[in-house]
């Protein structure tokens, strides 16, 4: 039991407390001094003499602007591509025309159909830019007027550690592939 504290707590019912129980390094129950130590007579008591304890976020590995911008942005997480189109398409719904509409987070891994092409794009979006970004940050999926925003044609050639993916014809597919995501991000 942690007592004596001010504990600022995630909860908008209680956002304060001085006490916490904690067992097997989880946060277990939270409340008043006395309350915690009534429930749990047994536990080690530390008297942590007032200071603040505030909840924390313990992460290995995170773009914290990527993730902080994902959240304004369609989110491509998905277990279909179909679902993923769907969300484009609802986000289509309410962008005035002409306007960017954005995505992040599909992963082809994910997909039992694999990547996205731009002719899917382009039939949910023909009057928007649409770029949509992969989890891994290492491919992105556009439509064919983000494409032409960017000055991606077939004749274009792949940017120096990128690649411009094509499809049998020589068309791009709206896959681009790491270096190559920057000519539409610089649209």
């Amino acid at each position: 039991i942690l007592y004596n504290a001010r504990i600022l707590t995630p909860s908008s019912v209680d956002p304060t407390a001085s006490a916490l129980a904690i067992d097997h390094g989880r946060i277990i129950a939270v409340g008043a001094d006395s309350e915690m130590i009534d429930a749990y007579p047994a536990a080690v008591h530390e008297n942590m003499r007032g200071q603040t304890i505030l909840p924390g976020l313990t992460d290995s590995h995170i773009h914290l602007e990527y993730y902080s911008l994902g959240l304004t942005v369609v989110d491509c997480e998905t277990t279909t591509r179909a679902e993923c189109l769907r969300r484009v398409a609802e986000r289509v719904r309410t962008t005035p025309v002409g306007q960017w509409v954005k995505g992040h987070g599909w992963n082809q891994n994910q997909w039992p159909e694999g990547f996205g092409s731009v002719r899917e794009l382009d039939e949910i979006a023909p009057d928007h830019p649409v770029y949509l970004t992969a989890k891994s940050l290492h491919a992105g999926w556009a439509n064919t007027a983000a494409l032409r925003l960017a000055g991606i044609y077939a004749n274009s050639p792949d940017p120096k550690d990128g690649k411009i993916v094509r499809d049998e014809s020589g068309a791009p597919t709206g896959i681009l592939l790491e270096s190559a995501m920057a000519l539409v991000e610089n649209a």
